[in-house]
């Protein structure tokens, strides 16, 4: 992670005056640099300011927010992967802000406008959708330099409600100044489009895993899956935290709470695996890809 960042748990928190608006609808809220002693006003969305005027404000330094894409050390992942300096430069104009979320916060609903992507820099996100019985179904698990709201573009509205697994920050790609971008930067325009399409693969894949797999690949194919993404992104592929909740894992395979927790212990049983609440350690990672490419 970027040595710029303070981790949340180091981060002082303030409690903010009445926050006035601006003249563009927005509201603003002191941002205090850290290094400097000074206080700067940072727009706030005016949607989103009821969640967080609720509690205490995160207070992020100003040197923290001046690593921008082209220093940011999980660029390879995420949408600026391949670009030269000059259009690291341009999308550095583009990507101003970020939203620091809490555990739980939500950083869009289903039908809200849609005007920006979002990368995961910090942390991890669910996103679900509402089932016919008015539960709220997990429909996607995302990680580290993935991109959120992909779901808003083809109807200008959000499908689905993106929230916060753990404490995250997400950064604010404003998508008609990207989109005008991609138009004059063919590597950036690629990467979008990769984006996409890796986002109907999941799609497919999941749809997949529901409807031809027993429950006990669905979990082994769930596990070889946060396995190799915890690869790619440099951590440990064999020892982990689970960010969603065996509800929550249930919910996105389309198994029960109970179902979910029997398999754990069947595959613990089996020596293929050990956990600890939410830590998990993979023992025989082949043994699970056998199990998961069974069916």
């Amino acid at each position: 992670m970027d040595q710029d960042c303070p981790s949340w748990s180091a981060l002082p928190l303030v409690l903010r005056d009445p926050i006035p608006m601006t003249s563009h609808g927005q509201y603003t809220a002191p941002l205090i640099d850290l290094h400097q002693n000074s206080a700067r006003a940072m727009p706030t969305p005016a949607h989103r300011l009821g969640r967080l005027i609720t509690a205490p404000a995160t207070v992020i330094s100003i040197r923290a927010l001046r690593a921008h894409c082209s220093k940011c050390s999980i660029r390879e992942l995420c949408l600026p992967v391949g670009l030269e300096p000059e259009a690291l430069r341009q999308l550095d104009a583009v990507v101003t802000d970020r939203i620091g979320l809490k555990k739980g916060d939500t950083l869009y609903r289903s039908g809200e406008p849609f005007t920006a992507l979002y990368a995961i820099r910090l942390g991890s996100c669910k996103t679900t959708v509402l089932a016919e019985d008015a539960r709220a179904q997990v429909s996607g698990h995302h990680m580290l330099g993935d991109l959120l709201g992909l779901d808003g573009i083809a109807h200008e509205r959000h499908a689905c409600d993106a929230v916060a697994l753990e404490d995250s920050e997400v950064c604010v790609l404003p998508f008609r100044k990207l989109e005008g971008l991609a138009h004059s930067v063919p590597a950036l325009q690629r990467n979008l489009h990769r984006f996409l399409s890796r986002e109907l693969i999941r799609d497919q894949a999941l749809l997949l895993l529901l409807g031809t797999m027993p429950a006990e690949e669905r979990l082994a194919a769930f596990l070889v899956n946060l396995a190799e993404r915890y690869r790619e992104r440099g951590y440990s592929s064999s020892a982990f935290m689970l960010r969603m909740s065996r509800d929550e894992i249930g919910s996105y395979l389309g198994l029960k709470l109970e179902t979910v927790s029997r398999l754990f212990s069947r595959l613990r049983e089996r020596g293929l695996l050990e956990v600890r609440g939410r830590s998990v350690r993979l023992l025989d990672l082949p043994a699970l890809k056998q199990l998961a490419k069974r069916n």
